[in-house]
């Protein structure tokens, strides 16, 4: 169960969730610089946070006894009331300590340093196979090339695989967020099981992000993608997220939806005239559970079709591997432009 709470004035109303770094004031969203606490039945939020807050003396209701206790370092303490006594009190004011040394701003928000690029599958776990290759061998091998790209161009580069492994797809966001990661790219190849006929012409590039799948093609690609926890085992390991998953999600996911969608615009211009070309409109949704847990923007790019004789061809060859990396990094790079520009338009630079 998700627990909620919110405080309301005669101007406000904000809205909170326990264990998630985001608030709601009047039904927009603003992120918070640490998740709020339930400890022991109190509500614990940081100082920061409550800077945010208006705490105003009511107007017409009659001042109440308030229950304190003394704030926990780095946290402003929401005081519980009790019922009203025949006698004059005066509002408490809240216990202000300095946190400790919050982060300022999100990843999505502040400048783009450190990217994490995540080859899927890998050891026991092949992926999904063509004619000639395998998808964890073509995913490592064109993310070691942008590796490089990247770092050449003054990034901080990590894989969470450099080598043929098998990784679990819930710590591969945890390992993201423990590098404190400003943007997380998983590298996929894409199949399809059909007819020979059919598999000659379903082709393509596309790039995912984490948000309620709008159509059956892009339930069964994050099926497939997911299938990979249950069949090795993986704890807590599920093909679909549920409707009420996804609500608990919403609020995490509003403070990196825009700029998840603003690298999948650059990947797409990077990705324009290439030898692979783009299926449909070039960009879907849906529940990858490799996505979820990562606390920045997230994209799932599928290269092309394994499964497609003339895409694997061109993902098996060194060229073609350089040539994917190469459009990457470009729109990395733009990317990070991009944040620098807005963060300017906001004086933060």
């Amino acid at each position: 169960m998700q627990k909620t709470f919110s405080i309301v004035s005669s101007k406000d109303t904000l809205k909170f969730a326990v264990g998630i770094p985001y608030m709601a004031r009047n039904g927009l969203s603003m992120a918070l610089a640490q998740a709020p606490q339930l400890d022991n039945g109190h509500i614990w939020i940081a100082e920061a946070d409550a800077k945010k807050i208006s705490f105003k003396k009511p107007e017409t209701a009659a001042p109440k006894a308030e229950e304190t206790k003394p704030a926990r370092p780095g946290e402003t303490k929401i005081t519980k009331q009790l019922q009203p006594k025949p006698v004059e009190t005066k509002p408490v004011t809240p216990v202000v300590v300095k946190p400790k040394a919050p982060k300022a701003e999100i990843a999505g928000t502040r400048e783009v340093r450190t990217i994490v690029i995540d080859p899927g599958h890998g050891g026991k776990d092949p992926g999904a196979s063509g004619k000639r290759s395998q998808e964890k061998d073509i995913v490592l091998a064109v993310a070691k090339i942008l590796k490089k790209n990247l770092a050449d161009e003054g990034f901080n580069v990590k894989l969470t695989r450099n080598k043929d492994v098998f990784i679990e797809l819930g710590q591969r966001a945890n390992l993201a967020n423990q590098w404190d990661g400003d943007l997380f790219i998983s590298l996929h190849c894409n199949a399809i099981d059909a007819t020979e006929e059919r598999k000659k012409i379903i082709q393509g590039y596309q790039f995912y992000v984490l948000r309620a799948p709008e159509n059956e093609e892009d339930k069964a690609i994050a099926r497939r993608e997911n299938a990979v926890a249950t069949l090795y085992g993986e704890k807590n390991a599920k093909d679909e997220l549920s409707p009420l998953e996804w609500f608990k999600l919403e609020a995490r996911l509003e403070q990196y939806k825009q700029t998840s969608y603003l690298f999948t615009e650059k990947l797409l211009d990077s990705f324009e005239g290439g030898k692979i070309k783009k299926m449909n409109t070039g960009v879907g949704g849906a529940g990858f559970m490799v996505l979820v847990g990562a606390m920045m923007p997230a994209v799932l790019i599928e290269l092309g079709f394994i499964s497609n004789e003339e895409d694997e061809a061109y993902m098996m060859t060194k060229t073609g591997q350089q040539d994917l990396a190469d459009r990457i990094a470009e729109a990395v790079s733009n990317y990070k432009d991009a944040v620098h520009s807005y963060r300017e338009t906001l004086g933060r630079n």
